[in-house]
């Protein structure tokens, strides 16, 4: 289980396709710190740690995993949001994060907001997912809260804090996001379509 809260960025060093898998080979800070056989999340796509070599390491991302994420489109020298999971003694800071991606959604506008920023996204209803007002969503594995949400749309806030220290400030108009829905809305959608 992972919370939302970003620890590093992870850069990509090396993308190896072997079947329908991708493999990456990804650098970060904290790589002294994994075992192989640990669950880090990657843009929100929890995925297990396979090898480790000086500050690089490398995880494995099968054909469905590359279908409802935004993971396929990396390319050498992207960034990724990295989060390890959440320690059983420690503070839940964001929400309940699985590191299951539903879906990916598309960025349609980022406005600055005198040192904030605001962006809107969309994705397929054809899911069944949902957002609620002030509602929790994770957006690149980021623990985000939901506003002026709409059937297909939301926009969340952005903090200059969070901005520099993840990649939203990669993301753009056009630009492909990993969405994983609130896990409390996602059953009681469940429960409603019964």
């Amino acid at each position: 289980m992972f919370t939302g809260i970003i620890e590093t960025l992870g850069v990509v060093q090396k993308i190896e396709k072997e079947g329908a898998n991708v493999h990456f080979s990804i650098s970060s800070d904290i790589t002294n710190e994994l075992k192989v056989d640990q669950s880090v999340a990657h843009n929100g796509v929890c995925l297990t740690v396979t090898t480790i070599k000086d500050d690089k390491y490398r995880v494995t991302a099968i054909h469905e995993t590359l279908e409802k994420s935004n993971l396929g489109s990396l390319e050498v020298g992207d960034k990724v949001n990295m989060e390890r999971c959440m320690l059983n003694n420690g503070r839940f800071d964001g929400h309940i994060v699985q590191g299951h991606v539903d879906q990916i959604g598309t960025c349609i506008e980022v406005t600055e907001e005198n040192g904030s920023w605001v962006y809107r996204f969309e994705y397929a209803t054809s899911s069944g997912n949902v957002t609620v007002e002030k509602g929790s969503i994770t957006i690149n594995g980021i623990s985000l809260t939901c506003f002026d949400t709409k059937e297909n749309g939301f926009s969340v806030a952005i903090i200059p804090y969070t901005y520099e220290n993840t990649n939203m400030h990669q993301v753009t108009v056009g630009d492909t996001v990993n969405l994983e829905f609130d896990i409390v809305g996602k059953y009681v959608q469940r429960l409603i379509n019964r």
